[in-house]
């Protein structure tokens, strides 16, 4: 199978997995990259059952609004059932890294929203230990400089990703070369950095469900 069916695997198994439990008063978060748009173009053959959406990113919205599924605001929304969304890392804890998109801030809220954090991904992501993929630290761009500094302190090699403005209008330094230990630790230590808006480890709320797609079939993990 091609990285593409196994990311189409996954994305018909979150569908399968929520629409049993929507209502005409659901509201679903829905993530963003190439997983996360199979997810859409898939959820979107259930749209008469549930009420709408909520979007991680403005790219993610649009999508929505081309299939006509209407997107909400979150400080509309009390709770979300759901949140569906790829990895760029995941390990057997359920903890992740995210942000390859640079919307790691806004996934990371709608995450903490949501009731059940459902990650999809196809099975090269799942990783003895979190860290080969660069970690993203979405940072204030005046403080572009210090956090770099306070990164290296962390023993981390940060690079700014040049030319990328996030939806908050934010930039990105993806940190190289760490390995990462316990993941909830590092992911508080980089958010007290004064200038990190956040940074895309997904450790003090971790995914409830993974759903990997492999040669095999789609494999399931639960927290």
């Amino acid at each position: 199978m091609t990285q593409d069916q196994l990311k189409q695997a996954v994305a018909q198994a979150a569908v399968d997995h929520i629409v049993p439990h929507l209502s005409d008063r659901s509201i679903i978060g829905v993530g963003t990259g190439s997983t996360a748009n199979f997810f859409i173009d898939l959820l979107a053959k259930h749209k008469g059952f549930f009420d709408g959406a909520v979007a991680s990113s403005e790219v993610t919205a649009e999508r929505l609004k081309q299939h006509g599924i209407p997107v909400y605001d979150l400080n509309s929304v009390s709770e979300l059932e759901f949140y569906v969304d790829g990895a760029d890392e995941a390990n057997k804890h359920l903890e992740l890294i995210k942000g390859g998109g640079a919307a790691l801030t806004r996934e990371k809220i709608v995450a903490a929203v949501a009731k059940t954090f459902i990650c999809i991904a196809d099975g090269s992501k799942l990783v003895e230990q979190l860290g080969a993929f660069p970690l993203p630290v979405e940072v204030i761009p005046m403080a572009r400089s210090h956090v770099a500094r306070e990164l290296v302190k962390l023993g981390g090699d940060p690079v700014y990703r040049d030319g990328v403005v996030t939806d908050n209008g934010n930039v990105i330094l993806d940190v190289h070369n760490l390995m990462i230990g316990f993941a909830p630790e590092l992911e508080g230590k980089i958010n007290d950095i004064v200038g990190v808006v956040c940074n895309g480890l997904f450790a003090m709320r971790p995914a409830d469900l993974l759903l990997l797609g492999t040669k095999d079939g789609v494999q399931t993990l639960k927290r």
